[in-house]
């Protein structure tokens, strides 16, 4: 079971590998925000757990365990973020409000979440009846 901050690296790597068809380290280090270096030490641990192959210089792949958990991975922060548009939370906070909450959910309220998003999607008029009702209650 990878930790949240593993995750964080496979997200990010299998992303850019369904992106661009590869991952390097200097491109993992820009989009989580940190040194190189410590991309080097994470992808040398998630070598050991067997989530990618990494060799020194040459790059890195994901095994077939770290595609399952990085597009299940990618795949939760997608729910997530519907979820967040759906009840309203203004797009500029969205982002950061997933990366807060994705590692703390359990499969059960994901479920939820993601029936519930189904609900209303099957039901558009109930979406924009409860987007009016948001609406016409007063802001604190």
């Amino acid at each position: 079971m990878p930790t949240p901050s593993m995750e964080d690296y496979l997200e990010q790597i299998y992303l850019l590998i369904e992106e661009k068809g590869y991952a390097r380290v200097s491109d993992i280090a820009e989009l989580l925000g940190v040194h190189p270096s410590s991309v080097t030490k994470m992808v040398q641990k998630l070598d050991r757990e067997e989530f990618l192959v990494y060799e020194k210089y040459r790059g890195l792949m994901l095994t077939t365990k770290g595609k399952k958990v990085g597009k299940r991975l990618v795949e939760r922060h997608a729910l997530l973020e519907d979820f967040l548009r759906l009840i309203g939370v203004e797009e500029s906070l969205i982002y950061k409000d997933v990366e807060g909450i994705e590692h703390h959910l359990s499969i059960e309220a994901l479920d939820k979440i993601g029936g519930l998003i189904q609900y209303f999607s099957d039901r558009p008029e109930l979406k924009e009846e409860f987007t009016r009702a948001q609406h016409a209650q007063p802001e604190e």
